[in-house]
């Protein structure tokens, strides 16, 4: 653990001379301001509390962030979600975009299968803004946007720093982490900031020893080849560098890479009717998610205008293999499948299925902003943004021994296959422009006109062999085939543009209490089914309607703030496993959020702290869910069965999420102390927008997470010891099946939170 600072001595030291609390600086409004200035609902964790907390990956965070929830499937693979405004779409390769953004630094960092899962070290801080941030932020920060913001090279003098810690998980291994920051000086205006982690996390689901019998030849299909205990560890390392140049005063260049491989074996949820955390499948099981991202930032000033310029490249790649042996074996009990899976002589053969995926995407992002003076009475920011990302598509599902008749052609032992490109491409120009009509009252108002571009291009589907309509049989001779694919049947594009406006009044009470009204709105870019007989799903729109305050209170020793809020989302896109398990993304029509969200710091004596924070959100359907949508995409509400109907809860989000930490800092002799203790609890959520699918899941249950800690600290040596999950609850993330939840709901999974975890860690400082 690397304690904060304060002038060479540990943070608890200088406490105990002081009982108020520190200034927090946010770039939210992509300009460096106080907290407490800014009329937005936002969340901050500085370096210094992602430390005190043992923060070290999105999960770890997020269940701080009452207004945050996620879904997800694995490491790499899943969901963020903000305020409720989620739908429930299953995170599939050729679904939506996401609803809310993540950032590295000023790159965004979203792609189509979910946000980078960045190990979170040597981190300045965390911004979490709840609420549309289109107007700034754009596509993808329709609910709201999370920043990872990085420590920088400093110039002024050499520092360096490592960890090195050890861990046990109950029902499971024993993990360790290795990590460490060097921060050197070339020169008076050059520096170098060089940082690299390595991390194993242990494995605690078991993949116990099973048989499956398939009904329509008999066959009998075993895993003992892949049965095993802690059978989900996942194994992580990389590496951050980067140089600033400061070329004069006013001008400073930054160029950066960051890298990232993730390794992990197994699968991550649990099935109850086998046991407690424990599943049985019968193909091998692992992802390998490696990444790297470059970015320049140069930033400047001419004149009295800040300029700058932020931009990035990044490639990913995505593999995995997954068992889909439960989609194998309800296909053939409800529907006989497995008549269809013969080798070449005709006799049939083990039908169970597994997938090997390879989803390669690259992403490129630009902006350049100037913004004017922020002490005038008159300031703006303002400028020009392009994003272009690539996902290239390949999902091979495979029956081994299959004839060649029934094989997608240049694929041995391939039953279907998916081999596309998609593109999104994004272009903008966005404005704020903000007035002090006293020097109390102040207004904003904000717009971004957007242009986006999706198109889908390639191969889903069957041979000819074992259709005679879809797939090979349905391909174009006429269009030109993708490297890796057959053939092609399906090329199709859709173009959007629009604007999203914000418009802001912020009234400061005094210097240490403001109130603001907000309306704002989002967006998220619609797209092409894959599927090619779907019309195109439409954009989805969210306004915000907010109400908040800002408040510094008895002498800067509490900080309270908050905000309620009413949201419209529109048009909203549904993500779903549609016939044979294919994704379908159909837009459902009107939603509506209410909510409110609150945080609030005291520092009660000179060692003592407290912070709280916690969101109700109530997120129902406002129109029927038909299910069904007309030729142009646009959804149909008046039914007399609907999916979903009116007055349905959103799935996902609990209508409570709250938490509360204490933590005491004292001194030893030349120690500074601490102890810690934190809980988190959250009401029960839907795992499903639909009636029929969400009874058949059942709820993601409520839960409480409890963590404590305890730490010395000499000021360059620290001692830390933690346990988290300290009554080894065992709480459900998300709720899904293999495939359409009404023919493989016989076997539904959870995703567990990690079980108890006990740890150690000693840091050195250099």
């Amino acid at each position: 653990m690397t304690t904060t600072m304060l002038y060479g001595v540990p943070a608890a030291m200088a406490q105990e001379a002081a009982t108020t609390l520190d200034e927090v600086v946010v770039t939210a409004q992509k300009r460096s301001e106080n907290l407490q200035d800014v009329p937005i609902s936002l969340q901050v964790f500085g370096q210094e509390k992602l430390e005190q907390l043992n923060l070290s990956d999105f999960d770890d965070y997020a269940k701080y962030l009452p207004s945050v929830s996620f879904q997800t499937f694995g490491p790499g693979v899943g969901s963020v979600y903000m305020r409720g405004v989620a739908s429930g779409g299953d995170g599939n390769h050729s679904g939506s975009l996401p609803s809310v953004g993540v950032y590295l630094d000023e790159q965004p960092i979203t792609t189509i299968q979910g946000a980078l899962d960045i190990h979170i070290y040597d981190v300045a801080r965390v911004e979490a803004l709840a609420g549309p941030q289109g107007t700034l932020y754009g596509a993808s920060s329709q609910a709201g946007t999370v920043r990872i913001i990085t420590n920088k090279p400093d110039p002024s003098g050499f520092s360096a720093g490592v960890n090195l810690e050890v861990n046990t998980v109950a029902h499971g291994g024993e993990g360790y982490v290795a990590e460490g920051y060097f921060n050197q000086p070339i020169s008076d205006n050059v520096a170098i900031r060089l940082v690299g982690w390595s991390k194993t996390d242990a494995g605690y689901i078991d993949n116990v020893l099973g048989s499956l019998t398939y009904p329509t030849s008999g066959i009998v299909d075993t895993n003992e080849d892949v049965a095993e205990d802690d059978y989900n560890q996942i194994d992580t390392y990389g590496a951050r560098a980067a140089l600033r140049i400061d070329l004069n005063d006013s001008w400073t260049i930054t160029p950066s890479i960051m890298g990232q491989v993730q390794k992990a074996t197994g699968f991550f949820g649990s099935d109850a009717n086998v046991g407690d955390l424990a599943v049985t499948h019968f193909n091998p099981e692992r992802t390998d998610d490696e990444w790297y991202q470059a970015a320049l930032a140069i930033e400047g000033r001419i004149g009295s205008f800040d300029v700058t310029y932020a931009g990035a490249y990044m490639e990913r790649t995505f593999e995995s293999e997954s068992d889909y042996s439960d989609y194998a074996f309800f296909y053939d009990t409800l529907f006989g499948y497995g008549a269809y899976f013969v080798d070449d002589a005709g006799d049939p053969v083990n039908p169970s299925q597994y997938i090997q995926g390879v989803d390669g995407f690259t992403k490129q992002s630009h902006e350049i902003r100037i913004s004017s003076p922020q002490d005038r009475r008159l300031r703006f920011v303002g400028g020009l943004f392009y994003q272009k990302q690539t996902h290239d598509i390949f999902q091979d599902y495979k029956v081994n021994g299959i004839g060649d008749d029934i094989s997608v052609p240049g694929y041995e032992d391939t039953i279907w296959l998916t081999k596309q490109m998609r593109e999104d491409i994004d272009t903008a120009i966005f404005g704020e422009v903000a007035f002090d009509l006293t020097d109390q009252l102040s207004v904003t108002a904000g717009i971004r006109g957007f242009r986006s571009e999706n198109s889908l291009y390639g191969f889903f589907g069957y041979s000819d062999g074992f259709s005679g309509t879809t797939g090979v049989a349905a391909c174009d001779p006429t269009l030109p085939v993708l490297d890796g694919s057959p053939c092609t049947n399906l090329d199709k594009a859709i173009k959007e543009e629009d604007t999203v406006p914000k418009f802001n009044v912020t009234y400061k009470l005094d210097d240490n209490r403001l109130i603001y009204l907000t309306y704002s709105e989002g967006y998220r870019p619609g797209g092409i089914n894959r599927r090619g007989s779907l019309p195109p799903y439409q954009s989805d729109y969210l306004k915000n309607y907010e109400f908040g305050w800002k408040t510094t209170l008895f002498d800067n020793r509490v900080r309270w703030n908050g905000a309620a809020y009413l949201q419209e989302w529109d048009n909203f896109q549904f993500s779903l496993l549609g016939q044979s398990g294919l994704t379908e993304i159909k837009n459902a029509g009107q939603a509506e959020v209410k909510g409110i969200e609150t945080d609030i710091t005291w520092a009660v004596s000179s060692g003592l702290t407290l912070t709280a924070s916690a969101a109700y959100i109530d997120s129902k359907l406002t129109e029927n869910f038909c299910g069904f949508v007309d030729a142009e995409g646009n959804p149909e509400t008046d039914c007399p069965a609907p999916e979903a109907p009116e007055g349905s809860r959103l799935p996902i989000t609990p209508e409570f999420k709250g938490n509360l930490i204490a933590r005491y800092e004292w001194t030893v002799g030349s120690l500074a102390a601490h102890v810690q203790g934190s809980m988190v609890y959250q009401t029960s959520a839907p795992a499903d927008l639909r009636t029929e699918p969400a009874a058949i899941l059942g709820d993601i249950p409520s839960f409480t997470l409890v963590d404590f800690s305890a730490g010395l600290d000499s000021g360059i040596w620290s001692l830390e010891a933690y346990v988290k999950n300290a009554f080894d609850e065992e709480a459900q993330l998300s709720r899904f099946a293999q495939c359409a939840e009404t023919v493989c709901g016989g076997v539904t999974y959870f995703i567990p939170t990690q079980p108890r975890t006990i740890g150690v860690r000693v840091g050195r400082r250099f």
